[in-house]
């Protein structure tokens, strides 16, 4: 059965991963523990659910564990208390890079390539800390805007950071990649979540000097469904979201060679991001995030048997 199709069946329709609806609810944590709570719930329900609960590890005991977990026959051996944890359950460095850029504030519905990130990014951090993980943050635009490293009690300081994010300066991957890289020195997982207004070529050797570090990278290219279908029907003046220019369009012209070359753009990142070893995967904000959960899980499971 096709990816798409699994998280489909897994998510079971849930009306709360459809970011119309999420944009109602003003507290980020509870978005996140909402969406999260749902598609694993939809995962549980799911026959299509696929991914492992390898023994991995031992861990001691802690107060609020469930007792149910602890292995009782290394009990009966230790006279000490341990908790069994699975694959999904080994802590790792988890941290997303949030492209703030102002590109990222467009939007022709309810919400904007920003605010899907941003909902996007608290599930996956939440889900992640859930884990166990230590979980950290940077958003950047031309330079790095906020940076978060990774901490096991860093949940909060990631949802207000995310909370206040905004799009409001032109944007770029070289440097504030490159300062990425030096900033996080540990190998871990990193998901990064943009729109991907650069070239291919620059794009890439912004990004892939993470991946050379020995980082799991996984990608969230996020656009608007007017991006990617250009419904636009009368002639009018279209600003560049990242220098301002104004240029005048008229669309009926314009449609046939703006989805080809958008077209181009997202199967040359598909293919390069791919053949880096890099999980890439396309979001358009008019869809229930449970597509892109979906991804990041099946991607974090292939991770968890090559790592």
């Amino acid at each position: 059965m096709p990816a798409h199709a699994r998280a489909r069946a897994a998510a079971g329709g849930a009306k709360f991963l459809d970011p119309a609806i999420l944009a109602r609810i003003d507290n980020l944590e509870i978005l996140a523990r909402t969406v999260v709570d749902g598609f694993l719930s939809g995962l549980h329900r799911s026959p299509y659910l696929g991914f492992s609960l390898d023994f991995a590890e031992h861990r001691p005991y802690m107060p609020g564990d469930d007792i149910r977990r602890i292995d009782w026959s290394l009990f009966a051996r230790t006279d000490r208390h341990y908790i069994k944890l699975f694959e999904a359950e080994t802590n790792a460095n988890f941290a997303v890079l949030l492209d703030v850029s102002r590109s990222m504030s467009y939007s022709s519905q309810t919400v904007s390539k920003l605010d899907y990130a941003r909902y996007l990014a608290a599930a996956l951090l939440f889900f992640s800390n859930r884990q166990r993980d230590r979980v950290g943050l940077v958003t950047f635009d031309h330079e790095i805007v906020e940076y978060v490293p990774p901490s096991m009690k860093h949940m909060d300081t990631v949802l207000h950071v995310l909370d206040r994010a905004t799009a409001g300066r032109a944007g770029s991957f070289g440097e504030p990649l490159m300062n990425i890289v030096e900033r996080f020195v540990r190998k871990g997982i990193l998901v990064l979540i943009s729109d991907f207004y650069e070239e291919p070529d620059r794009i890439m050797s912004s990004v892939l000097p993470l991946r050379a570090r020995g980082h799991d990278l996984i990608v969230f290219h996020v656009l608007d469904p007017a991006e990617l279908g250009f419904p636009f029907q009368d002639p009018s003046g279209f600003e560049d979201m990242e220098t301002g220019q104004q240029i005048p369009v008229i669309p009926e012209r314009l449609r046939a060679d703006y989805t080809r070359l958008v077209g181009e753009h997202v199967r040359t990142l598909e293919d390069r991001f791919t053949a880096n070893r890099v999980d890439y995967r396309l979001l358009n904000t008019s869809e229930p995030l449970d597509l892109a959960l979906f991804a990041y899980l099946a991607a974090r499971e292939r991770l968890s048997r090559v790592r």
